[in-house]
């Protein structure tokens, strides 16, 4: 653990070396704060020495050592406002590198990556777990550097006002560090476990608030209920244990201290009115006040310890995204598809997600610029890894997908994945105006492209309805559109953009039947003289296709037109009887 501990804390500083200047500057203001702090108990002696008797006042020196205080006191207070927005500057700026670091990873990770972890435990990791590092960083910067510098201050002020009791204070006020380092080996799995259990919180409040009218429709609130009372559960015991371990560590450092403090108290008092020791009760009250205020960074490191034992955990579950593999980077002499033409080829092609478990077996597949080709099958077959494999998405496991005879991984991913426009079954709206949602497809596109666009995909009607027309802002999650008009949207991306080659998943799925034979006829349009894809359960959909493939277990066990393939009286038979709508 120990080692693991090291190596987070060697990332936060590779992050924290960019703003040594700020570091420096929070260095110094604590430094004039700690010495202020430090030289108000030598002032208030000298004022206390000051008073000799009811009638024997020196007014002129107890006067100055009081303006002197309120002066000193007030420097300090300024020094520790200006190292508090400093450190807070470092904190959060911090902080913000390492979610920006995060968000890179997140768009260079391979689609592999996404479909293992969920959704919510990501976005706990560069949310929830960035909140609590920063608050651990910014303990570590307010309290830390002030407490070492304390310690350093009031130990030289002790020794120079009484050398024999300094010892005593010295050796025995560090035993708080040796309880709240026991306490703190103890705590860090605690709060790693909590940590984790936060984010599959996190997962489930975002499963269950995506699928509200699924859990609805099939009675399953108890169940998600349940699952989160479980979960919660888990959390809670997770939090209390950690919480509880290290709530231990400041009353036992405090204990220690306090201790000590009264046995200072005693030795000093017993020396001064013994005449043993050359101290005046002026100097003896600023002996005491210089002890605690060693022994109380000593309580307050403790709970940075304890404090920097969380963030450490949460600093550890966002590096594991950051140092996630990415997807494998293209190779330097990569070339553009653009400069290439659409001839494809799919030569032996095998893959499978799960090692040791077959999916795409053997499958080989020539491909003419301006074909339509039909993948059909029943659900599983591998329909829908096919048009991964060929946005490379994920890489065949052997065998190679050519475009005009060059493996697509001499390709670069950019510019392949451009040459594709993309409908899928399901749709993805950012919040923006619908005009900018559909300009997705091409940013730049005038006004006039865009409405052309969505009259293309029959979206303009629907559109000219909503507030705002155009200007109306929309959501994925938040707004009046059925998933038909939001598939319409999608569809008109396409339909802007115009790329080489198209792949259309399901693409009119959520459509009404009136509205898909439009649609159909406007992608016959679009799809004539651009090699196409279209994978569909409805095969009265795919009838005209150049090239249905008929997918099972993997494997294309048919392939030919529709009228070829009806006439084998096979498989594609069989489906299309008992699919045709």
């Amino acid at each position: 653990m120990k080692k693991i501990n090291r190596g987070t804390v060697a990332k936060i500083l590779r992050y924290t070396r960019r703003y040594n200047p700020l570091i420096v500057l929070s260095l110094l203001l604590s430094l004039v704060c700690v010495a202020c702090n430090l030289y108000i108990p030598v002032l208030a002696g000298r004022g206390i020495d000051a008073i000799k008797g009811i009638n024997n006042i020196d007014y002129d020196t107890l006067l100055y050592n009081i303006g002197a205080i309120i002066i000193t006191a007030a420097l300090s207070a300024l020094s520790q406002w200006i190292a508090g927005n400093v450190n807070n500057t470092i904190a959060f700026r911090v902080v913000r590198d390492v979610r920006n670091d995060a968000m890179k990873k997140i768009s260079s990770l391979p689609l592999s990556y996404i479909d293992s972890h969920t959704s919510g435990d990501t976005v706990s990791r560069v949310i929830t777990d960035a909140d609590n590092f920063a608050e651990g960083l910014l303990m570590g910067f307010t309290q830390f550097f002030t407490g070492i510098m304390t310690i350093l201050g009031t130990l030289a002020f002790m020794i120079r006002i009484s050398p024999r009791i300094t010892p005593v204070v010295a050796l025995l006020t560090p035993l708080s560090l040796f309880v709240a380092s026991f306490v703190a080996k103890k705590t860090h799995n605690m709060f790693l476990a909590q940590s984790r259990a936060r984010g599959r919180q996190t997962a489930h409040i975002d499963e269950t608030v995506a699928n509200h009218n699924v859990i609805a429709a099939y009675g399953a609130q108890e169940k998600a209920i349940s699952e989160f009372d479980e979960i919660n559960d888990e959390f809670a015991r997770a939090s209390l244990r950690a919480i509880f371990f290290s709530s231990i560590t400041n009353p036992s450092t405090r204990f220690v201290n306090n201790m000590i403090y009264a046995g200072v108290a005693l030795i000093g008092a017993l020396s001064a009115i013994s005449g043993s020791s050359p101290i005046t009760i002026g100097a003896l009250t600023a002996f005491l006040n210089y002890s605690g205020q060693y022994a109380k960074p000593f309580n307050e490191i403790s709970g940075v310890i304890t404090e920097l034992q969380n963030s450490i955990a949460c600093a550890e579950r966002i590096f594991e995204l950051i140092e996630a593999d990415s997807d494998i980077p293209d190779k330097e002499n990569a070339v553009n598809r653009a400069d290439i033409g659409d001839d494809i080829s799919l030569e032996n092609v095998e893959f499978s997600y799960t090692p040791g478990r077959e999916l795409i077996k053997n499958l080989n597949l020539d491909v003419k610029h301006g074909e339509q080709i039909a993948i059909v099958g029943p659900t599983g077959c591998g329909k829908t890894t096919v048009i991964n494999l060929l946005m490379r998405f994920y890489d065949v496991d052997s065998g190679a997908i050519k475009i005009d005879n060059i493996d697509i991984r001499d390709i670069t991913r950019s510019s392949l994945r451009a040459g594709y426009g993309m409908v899928l079954q399901e749709t993805w709206i950012k919040t923006a105006t619908v005009a900018e949602n559909i300009a997705l497809g091409k940013p730049g596109a005038t006004r006039e492209e865009i409405i052309a666009a969505a009259k293309s995909a029959y979206a303009h009607s629907f559109i000219k309805r909503l507030p705002d027309g155009y200007d109306t802002v929309i959501s994925d999650e938040i707004s009046s559109l059925s998933q038909g008009q939001k598939q319409l949207l999608c569809i008109a991306r396409v339909m802007l953009s115009l790329p080489p080659a198209l792949i259309l998943d399901e693409a009119t799925s959520s459509i009404d039947t009136r509205t898909e034979i439009k649609i159909r006829n406007a992608f016959a349009g679009m799809t004539k003289g651009r090699t196409s894809f279209i994978v569909a359960h409805r095969l009265s959909t795919v009838r005209n296709s150049d090239k249905i493939l008929v997918m099972k277990d993997g494997r294309v066990i048919e392939q030919g037109t529709h009228t070829e393939l009806i006439a084998k009286h096979g498989f594609y038979e069989k489906l299309y009887n008992s699919r045709i709508s």
